[in-house]
């Protein structure tokens, strides 16, 4: 049974940082990439980093890129998203992913196919 559970969600004022976490259990052994994801309300799912363990790359959407880092530590199946430099447009609900590529075209993170549950992040002052 796939699970992706996140954790480490919240609010914070702008300017400030928090690190997302994902356990990963039970993916197919050819599942070599994971992803986040959020949503915005009222907005679509967009892609923002994705990682495929069998080269290590990683790709960021235009608007996180230098400001989010995606890191996974596979001895804990865990991925980690971190953010700084958080502004109050990043507030979404935040989805951890995994599936067999990563999948980008023109710019875009193309969905993936296991999802975790999401974790609420609120950028506010």
């Amino acid at each position: 049974q796939v699970q992706l559970v996140e954790s480490g969600g919240g609010s914070v004022q702008p300017g400030g940082s928090l690190r997302l976490s994902c356990t990963v259990s039970g993916v197919p052994s050819n599942y070599y990439a994971r992803g986040w994801f959020r949503q915005a309300p009222g907005k679509e799912r967009e892609g923002i980093s994705c990682i495929t363990s069998r080269d290590g790359s990683i790709h960021y959407a235009d608007a996180v890129t230098g400001r989010f880092s995606m890191s996974t530590d596979d001895a804990k199946n865990t991925v980690y998203l971190q953010m700084d430099s958080l502004k109050p447009e990043d507030t979404a609900v935040y989805y951890c992913a995994a599936d067999i590529a990563c999948t980008v075209v023109n710019g875009a993170i193309w969905a993936f196919s296991s999802w975790g549950q999401g974790t609420q992040v609120t950028v506010s002052s």
